[in-house]
């Protein structure tokens, strides 16, 4: 099955989600059939926080990319393609990250991301980070309608 990030915007070069950045985590989420969108992401050595889990920098960046998954393809389902030659339709204007407690750093993590309110202006998506059963991060993601300027 081809990712949401593949289908939609595979020439993005975004460290986190890109598909065209040789040096990103090119991230790879996917619809499920109960409105819940998900990955899974396996940490790289250096993504290390020093104390031999995940670094939360890393987190924030899976859960900012991870939710821009689910709100393009609530763009796309609704027809709000991006507007002149914006490449991506939104754009994140705020992530409220809780970190809960610590991710591992040698075994993949699983991304889920609901939207959880969608207007043509704007987004607002629910996404975590979970391992061994728990939530290890959650995040609430604002999204605005990119509208380029001339």
């Amino acid at each position: 099955m081809t990712s949401i990030q593949e289908r939609l915007y595979p020439d993005l070069p975004c460290f986190g989600c890109g598909h065209a950045n040789a040096d990103g985590l090119k991230l790879r989420s996917y619809p499920g059939d109960d409105g819940v969108v998900t990955a899974t992401f396996t940490p790289w050595p250096a993504h290390d926080n020093g104390l031999g889990y995940l670094n939360g920098g890393i987190i924030c960046t899976v859960l900012d990319c991870h939710s821009a998954a689910a709100v393009m393809r609530e763009a796309d389902a609704r027809g709000w393609r991006p507007l002149g030659d914006a490449a991506l339709s939104y754009v994140t204007a705020g992530l409220d990250v809780r970190y809960l407690r610590p991710s591992p750093l040698h075994e993949p993590v699983e991304l889920r991301a609901v939207v959880t309110e969608a207007s043509e202006a704007r987004m607002t998506v629910d996404v975590s980070l979970v391992w061994d059963g728990k939530i290890r991060a959650e995040a609430s993601a604002l999204w605005k309608r990119w509208r380029p300027r001339p």
